[in-house]
């Protein structure tokens, strides 16, 4: 057992140090709600440890442990020798400690993570070094819980009954709110009750649906909203587009993390809401809540990867099965039955699960089925929803404007997901047949999501599509429809390594050949790059894998790239134009060529 020694002599304050106390500190962070190492809320310490042998690395992991269970007990936590998680290697070099602590001491347990590492580090490269003088540490860890635990006194007491109660519970650095939408109630930190004196019984949830997945989850969020508006519910949503209820738009920009999750179930009017829950929220902050309706994963493809630890597509599947632990009520978690690694894992995460497939014979969606499992699946071209023993028909596919008469594979694959996780979270058949046939009519319904516009004889098709597998499916959506010659908008964010940089080249390539590429550079999107950097990889696996370098062409922004590509344009062509950055500029810019009744050789607008 690790203790806490008085032998060492005493400092008189804890040092002055800069953001991180220690340089091999790579981030430390509060996650506060259920997220990929437990249920429950922590602190997360990564670190560079370098390269050392095993056994240095077997001892600074084990000192690690032993250092925050140890303050982490003088914090007031018991048990921390049993409760700190085995520290997670991301690759040779990096490591990260989950250390698990109550909602009123978030703070306190960063500082015990770094506190532990600087105990451990002493002793990286020589085990007889002595411990600091843990002491005055754990005195200083312990004031510091105490201070924290004072500015907010009430807040563990009632989070904790409402999580045994099945009420969600929401918080930030300066709200708690109890319940959901026209349910909740929200207070300041330093004002919320003592959990004896709630009046419990007022406060209430809404039915709420997760979404998460590596592609499709905005198109399924505005969907899964469409069904409950159009069931006759004010609905709350909030996606990487920003955060509405019902036609207001409270934000705009990416809100698919915790934040926007709680501007929806704080909002006083919503009586269901859907919240996109990104990857990155997930690893950055863990889930807002620990109580949701039923949830989704759309899908798993390769993105992101050496972010946050994510290092595969196992790793990234465990981060979307966070969703998991919001569903301890019994609602089902929505599979896509078409994807191998959920089909693998599914069975080892231990929750209720519903599935559906493009695919009308399907193992596991079948023995589902058989068991009385909710699903959805195509039949002879038609949507088939199987709910509580009966299968309901929704439709010609290629009625549904999102599918572009049948062409947009992956949208149909939306239609199937959003129905299902529609169905289980309470909205009726009805509504749901309804909307997915008039969806993506109006191109409000989905803006920036696979919007077809049509000028003259020129198809443009507008997507997201951010990574390799999105823009396949857009690429393959472009291949399927009828062309004289095919062009394609090319670019990316700088965060992505060279490999995955080459291999969004590499997908779009294998689908078709284009006629013309137009690269663009993405000043916005750099992330550490330089200008330039980008479209030089892409130029150049472009050149390997033979595309003649007239044919290739170089715009130094995205409204650019877009305006290259009609100049260039004839009777005939399809224009494949992914949009990342200025989607508001290009799309009031189109609408523009709409009204102007624009056709090739006619003059573009500014």
């Amino acid at each position: 057992m690790f203790e806490i020694s008085a032998d060492a002599p005493i400092p008189e304050a804890l040092p002055d140090s800069p953001e991180y106390p220690s340089p091999r500190i790579v981030d430390s962070r509060r996650l506060m709600g259920p997220n990929i190492f437990a249920p429950h809320e922590g602190a997360l310490l990564e670190v560079h440890v370098g390269d050392v042998d095993e056994a240095t690395r077997v001892r600074l992991f084990a000192d690690w442990e032993l250092a925050a269970g140890a303050l982490g007990r003088a914090a007031g936590w018991p048990n921390m020798d049993t409760q700190v998680h085995r520290v997670g290697v991301a690759n040779s070099t990096q490591a990260m400690l989950f250390l698990p602590a109550p909602v009123d001491g978030l703070m306190t347990a960063t500082e015990v993570a770094e506190q532990a590492w600087l105990c451990a580090e002493s002793r990286m490269h020589d085990a007889s070094v002595h411990w600091p003088p843990m002491n005055v540490l754990a005195t200083r860890i312990g004031d510091l819980a105490a201070a924290e635990r004072a500015t907010r006194p009430y807040i563990a007491d009632v989070h904790n009954s409402a999580c045994a109660r099945g009420i969600t519970v929401t918080f930030d650095d300066e709200l708690l709110s109890l319940g959901s939408g026209v349910n909740s109630r929200s207070w300041p930190l330093a004002d919320v009750p003592e959990a004896q004196a709630l009046a419990w019984e007022t406060v209430h949830d809404v039915p709420v649906s997760l979404v998460t997945g590596s592609n499709g989850k905005t198109t399924t969020t505005r969907m899964v909203a469409a069904m409950w508006r159009r069931a006759g519910k004010v609905t709350g949503w909030c996606c990487s587009d920003g955060v509405w209820v019902d036609d207001e738009q409270l934000e705009s920009g990416d809100y698919s993390g915790p934040t926007g999750a709680r501007v929806v179930l704080r909002d006083g009017r919503v009586e269901a809401a859907v919240l996109e829950t990104a990857r990155g929220g997930i690893l950055r902050r863990g889930l807002a809540l620990h109580h949701a309706t039923a949830g989704i994963i759309t899908n798993i493809a390769a993105d992101h990867f050496g972010e946050y630890g994510i290092n595969n597509l196992n790793d990234l599947a465990n981060a979307k099965f966070v969703l998991r632990h919001a569903l301890s009520g019994g609602g089902p978690l929505v599979l896509n039955a078409d994807d191998a690694t959920l089909v693998a894992m599914a069975p080892t995460m231990h929750t209720p699960v519903a599935w559906f497939s493009m695919e009308p014979i399907h193992q596991a969606l079948d023995e589902h089925v058989l068991t009385g499992g909710d699903a959805a699946t195509l039949h002879e071209g038609r949507v088939m929803l199987f709910r509580e023993m009966v299968w309901h028909d929704l439709g010609d596919v290629r009625s549904m404007p999102l599918t572009l008469d049948g062409a947009a594979t992956h949208n149909v694959a939306n239609i199937l997901g959003a129905s299902l996780l529609a169905a289980v979270s309470g909205v009726p058949i009805d509504a749901i047949r309804q909307t997915v046939q008039t969806f993506g009519a109006s191109a409000a319904d989905n803006a920036g999501r696979l919007q077809r516009f049509c000028y003259g004889g020129v198809t443009v098709l507008v997507d997201y599509a951010h990574n390799p597998e999105g823009l396949a499916a857009l690429c393959k959506t472009a291949a399927s429809l009828p062309a004289l010659r095919r062009l394609l908008v090319l670019g990316q964010a700088g965060d992505r390594d060279e490999t995955q940089l080459r291999a969004l080249v590499a997908t779009a390539w294998s689908v078709t050949q284009f006629d013309r590429v137009i690269v663009k550079d993405m000043e916005r999107l750099l992330r550490g790059r330089r200008l330039g950097e980008l479209p030089a990889i892409f130029v150049d696996e472009l050149a390997r894998l033979g595309a003649p370098n007239d044919h290739v062409d170089v715009a130094p922004s995205e409204f650019e790239a877009i305006k290259r590509a009609f100049a260039w344009a004839r009777d005939g062509d399809v224009l494949v134009c992914p949009v990342h950055v200025d989607k508001e500029l290009v799309l009031t810019w189109l609408a523009r060529l709409r009204d102007a009744r624009w056709q090739p050789g006619m003059k573009l607008p500014e």
